[in-house]
């Protein structure tokens, strides 16, 4: 039986910090120090997966007769917690900031290079 406080919605999205196409660091794990760029943001999961980090690899059954199986690799989907934007000129990783233009529009900014990225 299903209490008064739940209900069957679909879980939050969780707000992140970094979009599709970034270039991020990651800052903890096996990949530690890997810079990649953003192939796809997960929100409902507050997951990304980033270009040739986390590999992982899968074994492919044949699916017809006389076929044979294979082996492919595939970036596997890493927490949003463990990547931080980087800047390509200063070749360093910040945190970010979000500032408001004079055209009224909110842009993301790196702290420690004052670099906008929108």
């Amino acid at each position: 039986m299903r209490s008064a406080n739940q209900s069957k919605t679909t879980p939050a999205r969780h707000k992140m910090h970094v979009k599709k196409g970034d270039t991020v660091q990651i800052i903890s794990g096996k990949d530690k120090g890997k810079v990649g760029e953003i192939l796809r943001a997960i929100p409902k999961d507050s997951t990304v997966i980033v270009k040739g980090v986390n590999i992982r690899t899968k074994h492919v059954k044949p699916r017809q007769q006389g076929e044979s199986g294979q082996i492919t690799t595939y970036e596997a989907p890493i927490h949003s917690s463990k990547v931080m934007l980087y800047s390509e000129k200063e070749k360093v990783a910040s945190r970010i900031s979000y500032v408001i233009t004079e055209e009224g529009k909110k842009v993301r900014k790196l702290k420690k290079t004052g670099e906008i990225i929108d």
